[in-house]
């Protein structure tokens, strides 16, 4: 095999295409396939920083993790990391282009990319025996198809077979199947070869009369029924669907080692990135963290920390209207743990000028940390290494900030003030070591009888993880059907569902 490929597309939003690409990565690899994730383009304000220097959607890392390679910037050629509701940062081939309403983009830009996009997954193609490719939103968004370079536009220049995935737990998942094949048009309908349904909860066979239903009205199989699997803990594609009243994720609870647990808030910031960064917080037996939007919330949290926005400025202002800014200069005064990451560091220094992300100027910051931010119009996209609190430490850094730190304790990049900490630095808590040392002095400034599990791996979480959705491709679809679809594109014949495109 060498070159083949699939689509995987979704009737939603959030209907499961991430965990499913990944999921049949995961599979593939691990019988001798050697395998690549694609998107074309991704809007998220969760990214990562491959080795290169490059930003590209954490989804995306994720999915190379799970293909057991490394995430390189051919793999999500295009990101979009929205500003506002009309507007949104252009990342191409890793680097910023510049800022575009949705507009400007769906009108113009976003065809000139088409190529380019084409290319790199041609140059995965070329060097992998398969590239498994993710859609975006619903191949049916009938007033974007024109325009599209993720769905059916990059399907139908590239001849990929594409499967459907749909989110049964929503409901309406055979209306979403058949709706999204009938609104396309001929063409595009010959590539989908079928649906795949995911988070299924009870008996599967009161489900089959109802796919077999489905196989006549359309002519296409649905190729397995995935069921609900709670704790996956999966990167998110984007931090703006976090629910502020759940945890980060549903897994199963260790109970802590010492007397005590944890208790973390995060405050959920406009325009929040890479929310990611406490996930190896949640992963601690006895580590218990919530997202929050009022300063209560804050009163029985032994850290709060104030995570990366795309909106520095933008969040200051939202701390104070909330009244978490007050609460936090209280917190910071009582000697009690507060934890800034990227804008969240930011917004604890004491100056910001800004005449890029916000163009708001000079903005005071809320004075917890003795830094001054400029934001140049060069991003800084780095994977820097280092240590602290005596452990060695790896992050990676995206942000147009630049800090002065002009006193304290060095921190990483940043600073420590009595128990505020703050640095650019993404992903630093995923580093086992540091992690346990830093939990060690919250738990020591907060009063608690915490003791941090001397055995907790992150990486080999992941790894459970990323197994977990192996198996569930492997235990719940059919391999042999997707493998042939991987190898031999579409089936041939496919009948036409009217009434097809407008």
């Amino acid at each position: 095999m060498r070159g083949g490929g699939l689509l995987v597309a979704g009737t939603t939003s959030d209907a499961g295409k991430s965990v499913v690409t990944a999921g049949i990565c995961r599979w593939l690899v691990r019988r001798g396939v050697k395998v690549a994730p694609f998107k074309g383009q991704n809007m998220s304000l969760n990214s990562f920083v491959t080795r290169e220097g490059a930003e590209i959607g954490r989804a995306q890392a994720m999915q190379a993790q799970a293909a057991r390679v490394e995430p390189t910037a051919l793999m999500n050629p295009v990101l979009l990391k929205p500003g506002g509701d009309r507007s949104s940062q252009v990342v191409l081939m890793g680097k910023p282009v510049g800022e575009m309403s949705a507009r400007g983009y769906h009108g113009r830009r976003q065809q000139t990319l088409f190529e380019p996009v084409l290319a790199c997954l041609e140059e995965l193609r070329a060097t992998h025996d398969a590239v498994i490719c993710e859609g975006a939103g619903s191949p049916a968004e009938i007033n974007l198809r024109r325009t599209d370079i993720v769905n059916m536009g990059i399907a139908r220049a590239a001849r990929l077979p594409v499967v459907v995935v749909g989110d049964i737990d929503r409901g309406g998942v055979f209306a979403q199947f058949f709706g999204t094949t009938a609104l396309l048009a001929p063409e595009d309908q010959e590539l989908i070869a079928g649906y795949l349904v995911n988070k299924f909860r009870g008996d599967v066979t009161l489900l089959e009369p109802g796919l077999d239903m489905l196989h006549g009205l359309t002519g296409r199989r649905t190729f397995g029924v995935l069921p609900y699997a709670h704790g996956l803990g999966i990167d998110e594609e984007d931090g703006l669907r976090v629910s502020l009243r759940g945890t980060v994720r549903e897994s199963v609870v260790a109970p802590p080692l010492g007397a005590d647990v944890l208790r973390v808030a995060v405050c959920a910031v406009p325009l929040m990135s890479n929310f990611t960064d406490v996930d190896a917080l949640a992963a601690e037996p006895g580590v218990i963290v919530r997202f929050v939007d009022r300063p209560e919330e804050l009163a029985d949290a032994d850290l709060v920390v104030v995570p990366g926005t795309r909106g520095t400025v933008k969040a200051l202002a939202w701390l104070r209207e909330r009244g978490l800014a007050d609460a936090l200069a209280r917190r910071a005064a009582e000697g009690r743990p507060v934890l800034g990451i990227c804008g969240g560091f930011q917004a604890l220094g004491e100056h910001i000028e800004d005449e890029v992300e916000s163009r708001a100027g000079a903005v005071e910051a809320l004075g917890l940390l003795p830094v001054r931010v400029r934001f140049a119009r060069e991003k800084t996209l780095a994977r820097p290494v280092g240590e602290a609190l005596g452990e060695r430490v790896e992050g990676y850094e995206i942000h147009h900030g630049v800090a002065d730190v002009r006193g304290g304790e060095p921190f990483l990049d940043g600073c420590r003030v009595g128990a505020v900490w703050g640095t650019h630095w993404h992903g630093s808590l995923e580093s086992d070591g540091f992690r346990r040392a830093f939990l060690r002095e919250v738990a020591a400034a907060a009063g608690r009888a915490f003791v941090p599990a001397p055995d907790t791996s992150f990486g080999t979480l992941r790894e459970e993880q990323l197994d977990r959705l192996g198996d569930l491709i492997e235990e719940h679809a059919d391999t042999d059907a997707l493998l042939r679809l991987v190898e031999e594109g579409a089936p041939k014949g496919l009948p036409f569902v009217p009434p097809g495109a407008p």
